[in-house]
């Protein structure tokens, strides 16, 4: 569970520091599929022995790689509100149809790591439910061959 929940995390992590640069609501697109093969590679590494066994080590492996994603979105979220600014985005307000928003710049980053947090506790508990997926997706496929037939 630890290796294939490190391994989800640090591909997490440098995704969705890239795909938060763009558009950080594109993150949990991937959130679904990392999750799903975090599950199921957990399966693989650690061969539990039980259905239960299997679903909650894939759930534990996709949490962890949640984790790697809060930490993409606090930094790429960053970096975008350094690229993007509060003057930028009062810009882009004003042209959307928004004339005085009476934005700070403290209310600006605040809001956007606020976000970017939220959006990361999404795409956690995204993980751990597709990775408890995955985990049962092995036990199906490769996990009741593996631990022999049932007394």
């Amino acid at each position: 569970m630890l290796r294939s929940g490190l391994i989800a995390a640090a591909v997490m992590l440098v995704l969705t520091i890239g795909v938060t640069l763009i558009s950080p609501y594109c993150v949990p697109c991937l959130a679904l599929l990392i999750g799903l093969g975090a599950g199921a590679v957990a399966g693989v590494f650690d061969k539990p022995s039980t259905r239960g066994a299997s679903a909650q080590a894939g759930a534990e492996a996709g949490a962890l790689g949640g984790i790697g994603a809060i930490l993409g979105h606090l930094i790429g979220g960053g970096l975008n509100a350094l690229v993007v600014g509060p003057a930028g985005a009062a810009r882009l307000l004003s042209q959307i149809g928004f004339s005085d928003t009476g934005m700070t710049p403290t209310t600006y980053y605040g809001f956007t790591l606020g976000a970017a947090c939220c959006i990361g506790l999404l795409d956690v508990l995204l993980m751990a439910g597709l990775g408890a997926l995955g985990g049962l997706l092995w036990w199906q496929q490769a996990g009741k061959s593996a631990a022999g037939p049932a007394a």
